[in-house]
């Protein structure tokens, strides 16, 4: 069905629940997943001189050291499931716009992602990277959100 599947991972339990079903997918299809993890190191804006100095170097050599587990973490995945798996950690760019580079630079025909689900003011302050994607995106995007509290899914 899919040739070749994009799956943004961030090493969280949601996005663990991502990369199985997007395993499952492709071992299906006899599709080849693309893990991709992007990092994007937090600002440090000293309050004052004498504030704590952070060496954002050896911060962001961490975070890629972070993302390259993660992403091989979904290779070991895949290939225990017998799916062929390619990954790619990206630096220094908004992670939709990151995501849909990749995308369109490894001819993936489907994004899979994880949605945290924000709303309200944490989805005003992180944004969504989902619906930017989503938005932007030229091929299909799958959507893997949360569970439902249980009263939603007695509605």
């Amino acid at each position: 069905m899919f040739k070749r599947i994009l799956l943004p991972t961030d090493g969280s339990a949601l996005s663990g629940a991502a990369v199985a079903l997007a395993v499952d997918l492709a071992r299906q299809w006899g599709s080849e997943l693309v893990a991709v993890a992007v990092v994007q190191p937090a600002l440090a804006l000293p309050l004052s001189e004498a504030a704590l100095t952070i060496d954002v170097a050896a911060e962001t050599r961490q975070l890629l050291e972070d993302a390259r587990r993660d992403v091989e973490a979904v290779a070991a995945a895949a290939t225990a499931a017998g799916v062929r798996c390619a990954t790619v950690t990206v630096s220094d760019q908004p992670i939709h716009k990151a995501l849909l580079d990749v995308a369109r630079d490894r001819q993936c025909d489907l994004i899979l992602m994880a949605s945290h689900g924000r709303h309200g003011l944490s989805r005003l302050i992180a944004g969504s990277q989902t619906q930017k994607v989503m938005a932007e995106s030229i091929i299909p995007v799958l959507v893997l959100r949360p569970g439902a509290p249980a009263a939603e899914q007695d509605r």
